[in-house]
């Protein structure tokens, strides 16, 4: 018997794959429990249905399939993006960022069905059993977490297959062969690692990427698209009102086909290591470029630059699985207030990798024609400039006096 042993019924987070299937499988044996499995469909593009007939024939009696991309980008995705948030100045957090959203939904579950824990496929490795288990905890803090991973002795591919044949698993035809890499998709990013992306000397090959046309490839005419924003939210694409996942899905699109978000990057995990991974970001690359585009004409300097110097801070938290505590909470207090009159609409050219801003306009802009003419203007008297460098330079002064002495 495992470490939990007063776990009648357990929820985990089952993606009907090899994995899953196989802790769907092991926790019946080893924890002799009810299983009840949750599926959300984020946006990945995996086929849901036949999930359900997988769990069945494995004995679960609850199934839970959830079509929860409105809320992930509703909720999720587009307060993140208000930060403009980057992990380590590159990477936007398209894994960190689902993960509190499966766990309060298995939170959620197991008090629905009356389960004392919850479950998860993630490695005893990675940052994911980080997020899921703090996510979890902060929103239940008696549920029990099993992490099969870092409890059994099954830590090879062969080993999970022989576990597998040997107690009837269902396997996936494709996992017999070694999985070249490891994927995580969602409606914002799919995210490769592992295996043939392990060593960072080697470039990885053009068959990681799935979500983008090669650059290269990508036609050969730019394509102008507008983006038209309120309170700090994408709200239009082209003009036409779209739901947070109906745009993030046409801006998906319109990244694919112009090569537009693809990432290569060694990032530091909070367990300690350093990771490679392959990431690509369509449509949160557009969305990034265009709400900065905004901000630069309607957020004042003051708050603009205070909100550049604690987004490495907020992403760090989503990062290391931070979502549910109060400085996180907190620094989005703070964040939703500076986006009260981002709105306007952003022009962009999508063009062989690049979104790039070309245009901004807003009935909120704080951009002043008056001031900044090369013309002659009325507003601003050049003289005042004087006195303000004067002032500035004093104390420069001063320490250059004492240090020539």
């Amino acid at each position: 018997m495992g470490r939990h042993q007063g776990v009648k019924k357990v929820v985990l987070a089952y993606s009907g794959g090899l994995d899953t299937s196989v802790i769907l499988k092991w926790l019946q044996v080893e924890y002799g429990c009810e299983v009840v499995t949750f599926t959300a469909d984020l946006g990945q593009g995996d086929e849901l249905e036949p999930v359900r007939g997988k769990a069945q024939r494995g004995g679960v009696k609850e199934i839970y399939i959830e079509d929860v991309r409105e809320e992930f980008v509703r909720d999720f995705v587009y307060p993140m993006m208000r930060a403009n948030a980057l992990y380590e100045g590159q990477y936007q957090l398209g894994t960190s960022i689902a993960r509190p959203l499966i766990a309060k939904r298995l939170v959620e579950i197991a008090r629905l069905t009356g389960a004392d824990a919850i479950a998860h496929g993630a490695t005893g490795k990675g940052n994911d059993q980080v997020r899921f288990e703090l996510s979890a905890y902060a929103l239940n803090p008696d549920i029990k977490v099993i992490a099969p991973w870092r409890e059994w002795d099954l830590n090879s591919r062969t080993r999970l297959i022989a576990w597998a044949e040997a107690h009837q698993v269902e396997i996936p035809k494709d996992k017999r062969g070694e999985a070249p890499f490891s994927v995580d998709a969602n409606l914002l990013h799919t995210s490769s690692e592992g295996k043939v992306l392990e060593d960072p000397a080697e470039i990885a090959p053009d068959y990681v990427y799935q979500r983008t046309v090669d650059p290269e490839a990508a036609p050969d005419k730019p394509e102008i698209i507008e983006v038209g924003f309120r309170r700090g939210d994408a709200a239009t694409l082209n003009g036409k009102a779209l739901s947070p996942a109906a745009l993030l899905t046409a801006l998906n699109e319109l990244g694919r086909k112009h090569g537009i978000g693809r990432l290569d990057f060694v990032e530091n995990r909070f367990v300690g290591m350093k990771s490679r991974g392959v990431y690509e970001t369509p449509g949160g690359a557009i969305l990034l470029a265009a709400h900065r585009g905004i901000e630069q004409i309607t957020l004042d300097r003051g708050a603009g630059h205070l909100k550049d110097e604690l987004m490495p801070r907020y992403a760090e938290l989503i990062y290391n699985g931070f979502w549910f505590a109060p400085e996180r909470e907190m620094l989005q207090a703070l964040i939703d207030k500076s986006q009260e009159h981002v709105e306007g609409t952003a022009t962009l050219k999508l063009y062989k990798g690049s979104a790039n801003v070309i245009a901004r306009a807003s009935t909120k802009s704080l951009y002043s024609m008056a001031h900044v003419t090369f013309e002659e203007d009325a507003v601003y008297d050049q003289k005042d400039a004087e006195g303000f460098i004067k002032l500035n330079a004093l104390r420069l002064k001063l320490l250059a006096r004492r240090n020539m002495r």
